[in-house]
């Protein structure tokens, strides 16, 4: 088998890194997409490098086309993909903040459309040679919201529902060639914002805890690894799906 290259967006932080640092401990060469996360995404690097991995930080903003368009191209001309194809593409970029569906403009809604969908269509898209090539398969990162109402997120869960559409619509078009996938968190990093919310959202969960980034991680590699599973949520979320 040839090396195994990974493209992760919002790499720098949180469940991002955390999948960097698995990947790249497990013989993968990753590609860590930040925006503004450089030298967070440089230290994830650094030290998986100490312990034998390998990857590189990639810089562009997804809300910009021209940042979007030479992101493909970084990747699908990236000497190792040229070689090896892309196995995986993980869609987590994101941002979270609550603010009232009054009080919110359309442009902050935009913005999300372009994080969340727009730029997974065209980096799937930009990058489904390569894909082909490897035999790769796409993880989306969504969101537990699906079919719920919260408060204050309309903007927010609306596109994660757009990019978790996206991401079962393509398992179909892509088959039999591109494997699709979805990862859909429940309660595992709480935002300054949230904590109270985040302590009444456990107290439901049946298995009356949080999770922890690295079982997000555990879960997208399990993903892009499995050679059958197509079309699937799966939710890490301590069975709160199942009560909710």
């Amino acid at each position: 088998m040839g090396r195994q290259v990974v493209l992760i967006t919002g790499a720098g932080q949180r469940l991002g890194a955390a999948t960097a640092r698995r990947l790249m401990n497990q013989g993968c060469h990753v590609l860590l997409h930040v925006r503004s996360s450089i030298v967070q995404a440089e230290a994830v690097v650094a030290s998986s490098e100490k312990e034998g991995g390998s990857g590189e930080v990639l810089v562009a903003d997804l809300t910009v086309d021209s940042d979007v368009e030479r992101l493909v191209q970084d990747v699908i001309c990236h000497p190792l993909v040229v070689e090896h194809g892309l196995f995986g593409l993980v869609h987590n970029a994101s941002f979270y903040s609550p603010s009232s569906f009054e009080e919110t403009p359309l442009e902050t809604f935009r913005l999300l459309s372009r994080l969340h969908m727009e730029a997974p269509y065209a980096l799937t898209q930009g990058c489904l040679g390569a894909l082909r090539r490897a035999g790769g398969s796409v993880v989306g990162l969504v969101d537990t919201s699906w079919g719920r109402s919260w408060d204050g997120l309309g903007h927010y869960t609306a596109t994660k529902a757009g990019l978790r559409q996206l991401m079962l619509n393509l398992a179909g078009e892509l088959a039999p060639h591109v494997r699709v996938n979805c990862v859909a968190p429940g309660a595992i990093m709480a935002a300054d914002w949230e904590a109270e919310h985040f302590a009444d959202v456990v107290e439901k969960v049946p298995l009356k805890r949080s999770g922890k980034a690295e079982d997000i991680a555990a879960a997208i590699h399990h993903l892009l690894e499995h050679n059958v599973l197509s079309g699937h949520v799966l939710h890490v979320d301590g069975g709160w799906s199942m009560v909710e």
